[in-house]
Order: structure tokens, then C-alpha cells, then sequence
């Protein structure tokens, strides 16, 4: 059986309860991987939960600068080479923006998954020089964005385990927005919506020790919290899964392209509708009026969140059930390794 070697992004934890969306991503593959009776090995941070093997690298605990982040590639790239000398890899599957940077030596096939608009890759990324790498998108709006010299796979959508969130819990009365703390997330849209509308709203999520980021949540979130308008921190799957069921929206004021959004995903299965800015896959997540609301901007945003209340929460789950279920986004991918490793494929290397 093929044994396929998954990598995070150095400075992040894979697992149930992981924030970023490549994290939360990877975990589903370690899953299918094993339960297909495949090897999986993933080199993640410390702390992560993984069902195969885990080589677990130094997890920073202070501000991550950039000699902190050089760092850490380095220790991810030894990993890799580690586990490359002491086990037979048929293929090996990178998730990190900065993959380029600990990329394995030539030999074993390499798939890349771009799970971030195309200016977050460098040029050595996107055209790697190295041979048998493979690199595609998440979803067609992403993929259509590339330039079209850089040859990409066909894209792989992603998918969520829509069944775990389809708990039925009597809505409440807050909107909820949740993800990484940081100015392209535009947080704080959702929290000046909020006082427009008057309706309470729960921020849950990270700030990673990134100073942009803390920068970001001192100026630019903290000032708007009050007794109505929380921030709760991280919090973990089963916590999620109750919040996005009992919320009355979840807002996605995203001010770059979205590549895809697990969230916004995870509350249309929850019996949620979603409130976005028509950007990137988000147009292609939300139907207008349906299941969520496209808006302009947080005057907009505000009014859709009274609005919300007269969407039917059955549409939503319906939507997720037929669009986004963990098993196909899992066998495309399963199909992916085979193809790549057979070598028997029309795939174009990048």
C-alpha cells in the first residue's frame, strides 16, 4: 500500500480542533489515508493529533518573527529529509504557503496544495524547478485567478464531514464570525455591523504572535468589544459545532479573494445562513437570498443579519449536503495520489 507523507505549514498544529483551513484540510486526509489502509505520515507541529504518524517539529511559543519562521522551515525541511532517508515515501503532499522553501530533493513526486490566493506564493513557488511537482487549487474561482502560464491540476474542492454538524439546536440571537485574528480577515466589518444592527455578535479565534496580527487585534478589534460584542478566543470543535448551530448568521467579511471557507461550509451544514463579501469562492458558497446574503459593505452586512431570520435553515444544510461532503473531496484526492505515483496520468507537472 502507498505511503504518502503530508506536510503542515511549519508554525501550525494539524488536528480536530486546528484554525486554519490547510490544517483542518490535512487532518481529513490523514483520516481517508489510514482508513483506506494506506501509511500516512504528516510532519506537523507540536501538539498536533494525527491518525498516521506524527513527526512533530518545535512548535515557537513567542512572537513569530521572521528569523523565527526561517527557523522552523529549516526544521521542517530536515524532517522531511529525515523521514524521506528512513521510510519508502511513494508521495509526498505540502500544504504550507512557503512550501518552496522546504521542498524534498529530487525524486520522490511532490503534490502542492494552494489553499491561498495567488500574491501570498513567491515566484519559486509557483514554478518550482523542481521535477515531478504538482501543483492545484481548492476551488474553480482560485484556480481561474492564477496566471495561465503556471500549469495547474485540476482543482480539488474542499470538503467538510457535513453529517458532524448537523445538529438541531434552538437559534439565538447572536451572529457569530470566526477565524485567524488578522486586517485581511476584516473583523472588525463584522463588529461595526454589529453595533449598526444592535444585535450581539461572538468572535471566536487565534491571534497568532504575528505583530501585524496583534497589532491588528489592539487597534482595530479591542476597541469595539463591549457587553454585546465578544471576543472568546480559540475554540474547540465540539464548542464550534454548538455555536455555528444555535447562531442566527455567520458573517465572512473577508477583504481578499477567498480561496474557500471551511466556516462559512460548516455553519450552511449547521442550519446557518451566511453573510459575505462577494469575493473570491465566497459568491460561489452563498447563494443570494437562498442561503446566506452577498453584501457590499458592513451597512449592508448590518441589515442583512435582521434579514437572516427568514431564511430556512433546511436550504442551507441542503446546499452543504449536495456541494461539499468530506467523502468526495477525500476520494478525489486518494484518486490524485494513485495517478501521480502510477505515473500513468495526463497530469502536467508545473
Amino acid at each position: 500500500m502507498p505511503t504518502i507523507l503530508s506536510v503542515s505549514y511549519p508554525l501550525a498544529c494539524v488536528g480536530p480542533d486546528a484554525v486554519g483551513g490547510a490544517e483542518q484540510v490535512l487532518t481529513l486526509l490523514d483520516a481517508a489515508i489510514v482508513r483506506a489502509g494506506w501509511e500516512s505520515i504528516v510532519v506537523a507541529g507540536e501538539g498536533s493529533r494525527t491518525h498516521g504518524t506524527l513527526v512533530a517539529t518545535p512548535t515557537p511559543a513567542g512572537p513569530l518573527t521572521d528569523e523565527v519562521r526561517r527557523a522552523a522551515q529549516e526544521r521542517h525541511r530536515e524532517a522531511i529529509v529525515r523521514v524521506l532517508r528512513e521510510r519508502n515515501v511513494d508521495l509526498v503532499h505540502m500544504h504550507g504557503v512557503d512550501f518552496d522553501r522546504y521542498l524534498p530533493p529530487s525524486g520522490v513526486p511532490v503534490l502542492a496544495t494552494l489553499h491561498l490566493p495567488p500574491s501570498f506564493y513567491t515566484p519559486a513557488a509557483l514554478r518550482p524547478a523542481r521535477p515531478r511537482t504538482y501543483l492545484h487549487c481548492v476551488s474553480r474561482s482560485q484556480h481561474a485567478a492564477f496566471p495561465p502560464d503556471i500549469p495547474l491540476l485540476p482543482p480539488i474542492e474542499n470538503g467538510i464531514p457535513v453529517e458532524e454538524f448537523g445538529a438541531r439546536v434552538r437559534k439565538r440571537g447572536f451572529a457569530l464570525a470566526l477565524g485567524r485574528i488578522c486586517p485581511e480577515k476584516g473583523y472588525h466589518l463584522a463588529l461595526e455591523a454589529a453595533h449598526r444592527a444592535g444585535l450581539p455578535l461572538l468572535l471566536a479565534g487565534t491571534v497568532f504572535r504575528y505583530a501585524a496580527h496583534e497589532r491588528y487585534f489592539r487597534e482595530e478589534i479591542a476597541p469595539r468589544l463591549d457587553g454585546l460584542r465578544r471576543f472568546i478566543g480559540p475554540v474547540p470543535l465540539r464548542r464550534k459545532r454548538r455555536l455555528l448551530a444555535a447562531a442566527r448568521c455567520l458573517l465572512v467579511p473577508s477583504l481578499i479573494p477567498e480561496t474557500s471557507s471551511l466556516a462559512a461550509i460548516e455553519a450552511l451544514a449547521s442550519g446557518t445562513p451566511v453573510i459575505a463579501f462577494p469575493i473570491g469562492a465566497l459568491a460561489d458558497i452563498v447563494e443570494h437570498g437562498v442561503t446566506g446574503f452577498l453584501v457590499r459593505d458592513e451597512h449592508e452586512m448590518a441589515a442583512a443579519m435582521h434579514a437572516a431570520g427568514s431564511l430556512d435553515p433546511e436550504r442551507c444544510r441542503a446546499a452543504a449536503r449536495a456541494r461539499y461532503s468530506a467523502e468526495r473531496t477525500q476520494r478525489q484526492y486518494l484518486e490524485r495520489y494513485e495517478r501521480i505515483i502510477a505515473g500513468r496520468s495526463a497530469l502536467s507537472p508545473a
